[in-house]
């Protein structure tokens, strides 16, 4: 079943980030392998795909897991939720429509 993640992240957390940003996109590369990753991708913190020093407020992230417990265990061992980028994470199932 998919599963949605979305991270919000902690005010003033972009060098947290940037520092964690390469371990946290190898655990989505490694879910893309396994075709488990529908897709992910960070909010900026303005209306521009380049925020610049704006940084982020969040992430999203829709992927398959075997259960809503497995879903949550893979948010919790995120490396944005070690470097405290995240100051909550929420996980629900997900059901997709569209596109078919």
């Amino acid at each position: 079943m998919l599963y949605v993640i979305v991270g919000d992240d902690r005010p003033d957390s972009l060098a947290e980030r940037l520092a964690a940003r390469p371990a946290h996109v190898e655990r989505l590369k490694a879910l893309l392998n396994e075709g488990r990753l529908l897709l992910a991708g960070p909010f900026p913190s303005i209306d521009s795909a380049d925020p610049g020093p704006a940084g982020f407020s969040g992430s999203l992230i829709v992927a398959e897991f075997a259960s809503l417990e497995a879903a949550q265990a893979w948010a919790d061992a995120d490396p944005y939720v070690a470097a405290q980028v995240y100051e909550k994470v929420t996980v629900k199932p997900f059901k997709k429509v569209l596109p078919a």
